[in-house]
């Protein structure tokens, strides 16, 4: 099978998404995939009980994609075979009175991974300067001082949005939290097919929504806020990776093997040694538990 190099796929240069495939061949059956992943995603597994043992670090994923790009079924398929305590997935829909109530990063604060754990965004911060790029008079929901109208919501607007998106970046990476960035790249003709079979298939009607079909035909206008967020944002220590999202496995597999493949270099993520008083008696406690 076709080795993954993270490097394949970070962004360290200007990207244009049109030039970046979508589909990515790894001249393997899905069936012999599905069993790469599942070995990728034991070891994530384990890793992650180190990183709890070891309490200095906490790792989130973000990921970005458009509708049906495949998110919900690649968490569940990548941290599978996690504890249920060392990972926590918060998808983050149309903020509520509350979220409203702070700045908008005051929701993703809030939920960040404590260390030792793996904290998953189903959606992310991003979403401020993409959603609400396309749309911005929602940015008028957020009781801004001196954002009165759409026209307030300017460059100058953005440039600043950007610049407080890489200083909140900044602060949880100096602080212990490692960062992945995925954007699951979809193709449009893919896209339409996975909208029809959520319309043929019984079972996955509830996932379609008509606002399904409105947003697609913003599709361009993603694309470009995409491609510049990714742009702007993409720097060492919280990096972007583009993800070919056409085939759901192979998706799964690539960030799986990302993560694990970049964590594991991080070597002083190690067990706790014992301390010499425990280390010294543990025949002592053995045989009291022993004899009991």
């Amino acid at each position: 099978m076709k080795e993954i190099n993270h490097n394949d796929f970070k962004v360290s240069t200007t990207i244009k998404l049109s030039e970046i495939p979508t589909i990515l061949d790894l001249n393997e059956s899905e069936k012999k995939i599905e069993k790469e992943l599942e070995d990728v995603r034991e070891k994530l597994g384990k890793l992650q009980d180190t990183l709890y043992a070891h309490g200095k670090y906490a790792v989130l994923v973000c990921l970005q994609g458009m509708d049906t790009s495949g998110k919900d079924s690649l968490i569940r398929e990548v941290f599978k075979d996690f504890n249920v305590r060392g990972v926590v997935v918060h998808s983050f829909k149309v903020p509520t009175p509350l979220e409203l109530g702070h700045d908008y990063l005051w929701r993703h604060y809030i939920a960040l991974p404590q260390r030792g754990k793996f904290g998953v965004f189903n959606r992310t911060h991003y979403e401020n300067v993409l959603v609400t790029r396309v749309h911005p008079e929602y940015i008028l929901g957020e009781n801004i001082p001196h954002i009165n109208t759409v026209d307030d919501v300017n460059e100058d607007f953005w440039d600043k949005r950007f610049e407080q998106i890489l200083n909140f970046e900044k602060h949880i990476a100096a602080n212990g939290t490692l960062i992945y960035k995925f954007y699951l790249h979809l193709s449009k003709e893919e896209q339409k097919n996975r909208l029809l079979r959520r319309l043929e298939k019984q079972e996955k009607n509830w996932k379609f929504s008509s606002g399904d079909l409105k947003e697609r035909k913003l599709w361009d206008q993603y694309q470009s806020y995409y491609e510049d967020a990714i742009n702007r944002t993409s720097v060492t220590h919280a990096p972007w990776y583009v993800i070919p999202a056409d085939s759901k496995p192979v998706a799964r597999y690539t960030v799986a093997k990302i993560i694990f493949d970049t964590l594991k270099k991080y070597d002083d993520i190690q067990e706790p040694e014992l301390d010499d008083k425990t280390k010294s008696n543990i025949d002592l406690y053995k045989e009291q538990l022993e004899n009991e």
